[in-house]
């Protein structure tokens, strides 16, 4: 088996090995693209001198070209410890760490697509930053309950953070005013993000109770049924009903349940007797009920 010095150096001339003797060392030349590395068999201090080598040879390649992939594809094997190691961090989240991986991954390509060797800074150092961005932004944008905009998202931080700090100061839970104060922001403003807080998360309503609780689920506990709804039930089913009424006693209901007059103030607005205004009342909400019953 040949060693990863070896498989790095491999060309048309073969390189004497010498006991360990670093990577670094040793200059792939132009021509040559490994072709049997394995990634996850080389340690942290192999991985970054092979990084510098392989970086070189990627700046020479037409991007889109099956070596360029290759390259590309090593390069993000070689240093995926470092996306682990910066996913560690976040390890506490209720995220999969898989997908927490996953988006430092991304991250990791964007470092390997920006970096550039000539600026001599060593690539853990410049990939590192772009990595926790990544995922510091995928928690951002998807740890929300609820979507709400950004600024809203980053006064939260800054709430939070000022309400450690001047906990720590005060002894005791800020108020709204002395959070504005700290942040150079209204108390409007304050009040606004709190209340944003509250899209973070949420719960089911269907949860169940702890073990020391006896009640049912969340939805048992809260709310009750609307007393309004039967009424809206009941209007969307008189409508076509009341069109069905003739013109004369779709005004008198009009005027006694819509503007709520009295029979004899009906009877004044349409020149007739209280007692008239009673029987054509009468009229109208029999045919109204008796439709109703059968419409049901």
């Amino acid at each position: 088996m040949h060693s990863r010095t070896e498989v790095m150096t491999r060309s048309t001339t073969a390189v004497p090995r010498r006991s360990a003797e670093p990577v670094a060392d040793v200059a792939l030349p132009a021509f040559a693209v490994p072709t049997a590395l394995r990634p996850a068999a080389v340690g942290p201090a192999d991985a970054r001198a092979m990084s510098k080598v392989l970086f070189a040879r990627m700046a020479t390649l037409e991007e889109g070209t099956h070596e360029y992939q290759y390259v590309r594809n090593t390069l993000v094997e070689l240093n995926l410890a470092l996306v682990h190691f910066a996913a560690a961090r976040f390890r506490t989240r209720s995220e999969p760490m898989e997908d927490i991986v996953q988006v430092g991954t991304i991250g990791l390509i964007k470092a390997i697509d920006r970096f550039d060797p000539a600026r001599e800074v060593e690539f853990p150092t410049f990939a590192l930053p772009t990595v926790l961005g990544e995922i510091k932004r995928f928690f951002r944008d998807t740890s929300w309950a609820v979507h709400v905009p950004r600024r809203l998202q980053e006064l939260r931080l800054a709430l939070a953070r000022a309400g450690d700090d001047l906990s720590q100061t005060l002894d005791r839970a800020p108020t709204a005013a002395e959070l504005a104060a700290h942040l150079g922001i209204t108390e409007e403003e304050v009040c606004e993000g709190l209340v944003a807080s509250n899209a973070y998360s949420v719960s089911s309503l269907d949860a169940q109770p702890g073990e020391d609780e006896t009640e049912g689920s969340f939805a048992d506990r809260v709310g009750e049924v609307d007393p309004g709804l039967e009424g809206i039930e009941n209007l969307e089913s008189l409508k076509p009903l009341i069109g069905r009424l003739s013109e004369r006693e779709r005004t008198l209901l009009s005027l006694r349940f819509g503007a709520e007059l009295t029979q004899a103030q009906i009877g004044e607005e349409l020149g007739i007797s209280q007692m008239h205004v009673s029987r054509l009342l009468s009229r109208a909400l029999e045919t109204l009920r008796s439709h109703l019953l059968v419409e049901e």
